[in-house]
């Protein structure tokens, strides 16, 4: 059981990294930023996925700062509602990150691939009403022109890093030696890039290209905070398995290999219209499971039955191949809010105190060991202050 003491103890650690990581200033054609970069020296640029993590997590610290972090991102926009995965606001991308990074020049102001869409709902969560801001509603304009490969509403990445998840299992059957992580990454990168990065450009020369689970929840939560129509029943139809109570990623072409369960099978737990029924089978079957998923430090980003489950995170020539079994806190997160929504109140508070204990013993790592919660990654990472959102007082 947490103390008053714990819960004071890892809000202040939060403060304090959110604060060491913020950034502000004006680029050189007048445009302002402000935003808190993932990691120090490591991740110095505006990723769109963690500013909307870290706005939503500073919401009760300094809300005017959350405002800026996200009105940093529409900054970048193009004048067609695009937002790239990275921003390069004040320092260039250069080395050897231009192999990998998804840039179609060497003078790009951001990436010109996307991450997983929830500006939306991080605005509505710690600003406002995002229905106000015209800029929120282009950018999804823009996802459902370019992004939406069937007409279903849903929409799809063309590589896997586009989810935020990089080298996941999930996507092994998918990109298979391309993937994240993998040797011939830079090769796909170099293809898209020819592509630009256009979506049914890289689905009409053989893709790969996948509809995503993670990459359409937070899609369909931002949808729902501008007050569009909810996917979650076209997500039911195309990605859930009745037979095994999962979700799993769609593609183009068919994978043929075995699909990884992942926690990307079970984030649709965050959508609020998930059916109850099908909600319960993700929670009592998989999620629950310690065998599989309910781990000490938090929540497992791979059922730990798998052969791909990992506890650490190292691949190819010891290159991190980050989300193949480690505690991730956005993930135990999103999690969470379906325990919560549910009514699982002992295991929700549960997995609050488990993140908390080993946050406060490693401090904010970008994951953690699932056994011994060790720290692992970067140190001081922004969107492990998530946390905040699991101690709030009406949480």
């Amino acid at each position: 059981m947490l103390t008053d003491a714990d819960r004071s103890a890892v809000r202040a650690r939060c403060a304090e990294v959110l604060e060491a990581n913020w950034r502000e200033g004006t680029r050189a054609d007048g445009v302002p930023y402000a935003y808190t970069c993932p990691a120090a020296g490591h991740y110095p640029w505006q990723w769109y996925w963690d500013s909307c993590f870290a706005a939503i997590a500073r919401r009760d610290l300094n809300p005017a700062k959350s405002k800026r972090e996200l009105t940093s991102l529409l900054n970048a926009a193009d004048p067609d509602g695009f937002i790239g995965h990275t921003i390069f606001w004040a320092t260039p991308l250069s080395g050897i990150r231009r192999l990998t990074y998804n840039v179609t020049g060497p003078d790009a102001t951001m990436t010109a691939s996307i991450q997983p869409p929830l500006l939306a709902w991080a605005w509505q969560l710690a600003v406002g009403d995002p229905a106000q801001e015209p800029r929120i509603g282009a950018h999804y304009d823009w996802l459902a022109n370019n992004r939406d490969l069937e007409g279903d509403g849903l929409i799809w990445i063309v590589q896997p890093d586009e989810s935020g998840l990089d080298a996941s299992p999930q996507f092994d059957p998918i990109w298979g030696w391309r993937g994240g992580g993998e040797p011939g990454f830079v090769t796909l990168v170099a293809r898209n890039r020819k592509l630009k990065y256009d979506l049914k450009r890289i689905a009409a020369a053989g893709g790969p290209v996948c509809c995503e689970l993670v990459t359409n929840v937070l899609y369909s939560l931002g949808k729902t905070a501008l007050g569009r129509p909810s996917i979650t029943n076209a997500l039911i139809e195309r990605c859930y398995d009745e037979r095994s109570g999962l979700f799993q990623p769609d593609a183009r072409p068919k994978p043929k290999q075995h699909q990884p369960v992942t926690w990307a099978s079970l984030a649709p737990l965050a959508l609020p219209d998930l059916p109850d029924q099908i909600a319960r089978r993700l929670i009592e079957e998989h999620l629950l499971d310690p065998k599989r998923f309910w781990f000490p430090a938090g929540t497992t980003t791979v059922a730990a039955d798998e052969k791909t489950f990992q506890r650490g995170d190292k691949g190819f020539l010891g290159i991190h191949r980050y989300w193949r079994g480690p505690v991730w806190v956005n993930a135990s997160w999103l999690l969470w809010l379906g325990l919560k929504r549910l009514g699982y109140t002992e295991e929700a508070d549960e997995l609050v105190t488990r993140i908390v204990t080993t946050i406060n013993a490693q401090g904010l790592r970008e994951y953690y060991d699932p056994v011994s919660g060790a720290g692992l990654g970067q140190s001081d990472f922004s969107w492990s202050s998530l946390v905040l959102e699991l101690v709030r007082p009406d949480s």
